[in-house]
């Protein structure tokens, strides 16, 4: 019972139905048809067979002669040699002439008319139905004679017994072998469904991973479209727990990192005894640690705001003075380390957007370079024109990416391995990216390792500014 709930057994056992429903009614029409048509024939031949002698009758004033050699006529041996039954009858249904296997059985009607009629009949044990035209012959409207011509119906019953026979056979079979090719056609149809049903509860049982797929060979109907549609479905849905994956165990190492080093600190401290100096440079080292434990915090709290909504960002933002002063509070760490902060920036750069977003976008990118440059400078570079838009570039002499690393660096919490050593959250490329493309913008990156890296952040005119975006 369970394999007849299926919809591939449900679908052949409809069409098996439907069919035989159809060519049930198609064969009783066909037989009803070819009933009335074998009947018409015998009685067209009947009606033919008893004008024909009904004409070679001779009357005369009224009286049959018949003539001695009515017995020997042709046509009387080739109707008895086709089985034909014939008897000439007087009024009174006294027996003139008389031949063929039925004779026995032909009788009168109990009304004698002048109009003809037809009977059939009934056949016993030893012989077959009969159909009787009955014909009377008159003269001057007195009947004078009676004309019977008779044949057995056998060879139209055997023609039906036959054409009912390869209905019987015929329509199961074409039944059962529409079923079974239904059965099997949906089954090749459906095949990608069950897959699709296969991999949806091997996933859900946790024997199969998301990185299943069906990979089945492209076709241009509904189930492969389908099919198609549950592989990218399943490879998104791949890709968004792999970097919830990532975010998760990235996420919990950079916030293990300051957590342990504090941990750690603190341990060294309570050893023993400390003078004032020691206990002053462990509080700093804590204050670092907590700086760090708060700003990934913070970065953390920002992306989680900033994703599911986003507010208006018409405020008009004067590009060139904001420049100015982000490079402006990054220059004495760049000092500190050494490193020259050079700032080539074009006059009246405006921009619509959200300044704090900006401010954020272009401190993180420059304290990125100045954090990974050791010698050397930066170079901080703004114009505009009316193809391009605005372009904003920050030049570096510092260690570069390399080409492996290019395509990740925006992704969250992504360092390169000679990045580690160096503090930071691993956040704040990707949520520079995030802000550039709140404002309609991108970010392109060309870097050579040893030599340095280029940051390129495009940016519309006003004219082409986004209404909305996130707030990071």
């Amino acid at each position: 019972m369970k394999r007849l709930s299926t919809l591939r057994a449900r679908f052949a056992l409809w069409t098996a139905g439907l069919l035989l429903v159809a060519l049930s009614a198609f064969g009783l029409y066909v037989y009803g048809n070819m009933a009335r048509g074998l009947a018409a024939a015998v009685d067209d031949t009947l009606t033919l067979t008893a004008s024909q002698i009904s004409s070679d009758l001779d009357i005369v004033n009224g009286q049959l002669i018949l003539a001695d050699r009515l017995a020997e006529d042709p046509e009387l041996n080739t109707l008895r040699e086709r089985g034909f039954t014939v008897r000439i009858l007087t009024p009174r249904g006294q027996i003139l002439q008389a031949f063929g296997p039925h004779a026995a059985l032909l009788t009168l009607p109990a009304n004698l008319s002048l109009t003809p009629a037809f009977s059939t009949l009934a056949g016993t044990a030893s012989d077959d139905a009969v159909r009787l035209y009955t014909r009377p012959v008159s003269d001057n409207d007195q009947v004078v004679a009676i004309v019977q011509v008779a044949q057995s119906l056998a060879g139209l019953q055997t023609t039906l017994q036959q054409l009912l026979n390869t209905m019987l056979v015929g329509v199961p079979a074409l039944v059962l072998l529409s079923g079974l090719g239904g059965y099997v056609l949906v089954a090749r149809a459906l095949a990608p469904v069950d897959r699709i049903t296969r991999t949806a509860h091997g996933i859900a049982e946790g024997s199969d991973s998301l990185s299943a797929r069906l990979n089945l060979p492209p076709t241009d109907d509904e189930v492969g479209r389908l099919a198609e549609t549950f592989d990218a479905m399943l490879a998104r849905l791949d890709g968004s727990f792999r970097r919830e994956r990532q975010f998760t165990t990235d996420a919990s190492h950079e916030l293990r990192t300051p957590l342990t080093a504090m941990h750690a600190i603190l341990d060294v401290i309570r050893e023993k005894r400390r003078t004032p100096e020691e206990y002053e440079q462990a509080l700093a080292d804590l204050a670092d640690e907590t700086n760090r434990l708060r700003a990934l915090t913070d970065s953390l709290l920002r992306l989680a705001r900033g994703e599911p909504h986003g507010h208006a960002l018409a405020e008009a933002v004067d590009l060139t003075t904001l420049l100015s002063d982000v490079a402006a509070s990054l220059r004495p760490l760049a000092e500190a380390k050494g490193l020259t902060l050079t700032c080539a920036l074009a006059e009246d750069l405006t921009l619509v957007g959200d300044s704090d977003d900006l401010i954020r976008l272009f401190m993180n990118l420059l304290d990125n370079a100045i954090k990974f440059t050791e010698r050397g400078g930066i170079t901080l570079a703004a114009n505009h024109s009316r193809t391009r838009g605005l372009t904003i570039t920050i030049e570096d002499s510092g260690i570069g990416i390399p080409a492996e690393h290019l395509d990740h660096i925006f992704d969250r919490f992504y360092r390169a391995d000679k990045s580690r050593a160096i503090p930071g959250a691993g956040l704040g490329l990707s949520m520079a990216s995030d802000i550039a493309r709140a404002h309609g913008g991108r970010i392109d990156v060309c870097s050579t390792p040893s030599q340095g890296t280029q940051m390129t952040i495009s940016l519309p005119l006003p004219a082409q500014s986004p209404p909305t975006g996130p707030k990071h």
